[in-house]
């Protein structure tokens, strides 16, 4: 089940409730003392920034499967976004360096000693827009992926899953399998809300993770069938052959996705239905060329259908679950809350150099 702590950072009484949430997710991914405790202050540093440097903002914490697609899921993480509304960091270069921070309330850490501390951490700021921050934290380091020949390729997928209402668990669910030379990502919205919808499509993600050998219709078919006993859900499934460079994808139901390609986005369209009540006797598979460049969007209908794609050249460099957060926060505002469980699932390329960038 799709368990995610959401928590609105209006004021210093939820700072205590954004600590107690990241120690319950360490709790649940099984992280050692030592590493809760190093979430713990990174969770905190997240929140107090909101308030002192925002005006507040939100924090979602869940627990999350690895990124770097090369390599296996390994050991879980808790992964911490926090989005703001806010004014934006003037010196993005300064506010990362270690220990440095302009919050008397602050404990001392700063950004930069949290991406230290965190197995990943990334960060986008624009002035008069607001700030994204991603931190991730798991029990062990992680081997660095071997080189390979397909080292242009390296792909990372990442995202953020926010509940209505900030209910315990979302009815969506995304995740991504490797099956040889194929990387497939796949996105399921359950029928309706609450832990009905969330067993649909933790159903969907289960299956993917023994099925990621099908291609996109096959896989959508015995889907179908795994979700029988369930509400039923709304899936998309992009699958990427890494040696011809082609993605493959169907989906059924209103799952929304963007593919960007050479500085164009352009939409890949489900059919209408619902996996395991009410699939189409034929679902096309649209194919379409990878750039060494693209970066694809899946998203679930809490996402305004007329939402805008990000141009921001520096935004779409970030890690995928930056991305996918900035999308999110920026398809609404402030005064505006989500109506429905939301989720945004992003693949793209692996633009990080550097074994410092590499293991943060």
């Amino acid at each position: 089940m799709s368990r995610v702590w959401d928590i609105p950072v209006q004021d210093s009484t939820r700072v205590r409730d954004v600590r107690v949430a990241a120690e319950a997710a360490c709790a649940r991914a099984g992280l050692a003392p030592r590493r809760t405790a190093a979430a713990a202050l990174v969770a905190t540093e997240l929140a107090t920034n909101l308030l002192k440097h925002a005006g507040g903002g939100r924090i979602t914490i869940s627990v999350v499967d690895g990124v770097d697609t090369s390599a296996a899921p390994g050991e879980p993480l808790v992964q911490m976004v926090s989005l703001d509304h806010g004014r934006g960091i003037p010196d993005v270069a300064t506010a990362l360096t270690d220990g440095y921070t302009t919050s008397r309330s602050s404990l001392g850490a700063g950004l930069g000693t949290c991406r230290r501390i965190s197995d990943d951490f990334d960060l986008h700021s624009t002035p008069g827009r607001g700030t994204v921050a991603v931190a991730r934290i798991g029990g062990l380091p992680r081997p660095t992926p071997p080189e390979d020949d397909r080292r242009a390729l390296r792909l990372r997928a990442g995202g953020i899953n926010v509940p209505l209402a900030e209910a315990d668990c979302s009815g969506d669910a995304w995740h991504w399998a490797r099956s040889d030379t194929h990387l497939t990502l796949l996105l399921a919205d359950g029928l309706g809300h609450g832990p009905e919808a969330a067993r649909a499509s933790t159903t969907a993600t289960g299956e993917l993770r023994t099925s990621a050998h099908l291609p996109p219709a096959d896989l959508l078919r015995r889907l179908d069938t795994a979700l029988r006993p369930t509400r039923g859900a709304a899936v998309a499934v992009a699958r990427l052959d890494l040696d011809q460079l082609q993605l493959s994808f169907a989906g059924i139901g209103n799952i929304g996705a963007r593919l960007y390609t050479e500085g164009t986005w352009r939409p890949l369209l489900s059919r209408p239905g619902i996996v395991g009540a009410q699939r189409p006797a034929t679902v096309p598979v649209h194919q379409v060329p990878w750039r060494p460049g693209s970066l694809l969007v899946l998203h679930s209908d809490g996402l305004p259908s007329r939402w805008t794609p990000p141009h921001d050249p520096h935004l779409l460099t970030r890690d995928p679950a930056v991305v996918a957060a900035a999308i999110l926060r920026d398809a609404g505002s402030a005064a505006s809350p989500l109506r429905d469980d939301t989720s945004v699932a992003v693949l793209a390329p692996d633009r990080r150099t550097g074994d410092h960038d590499r293991h943060h």
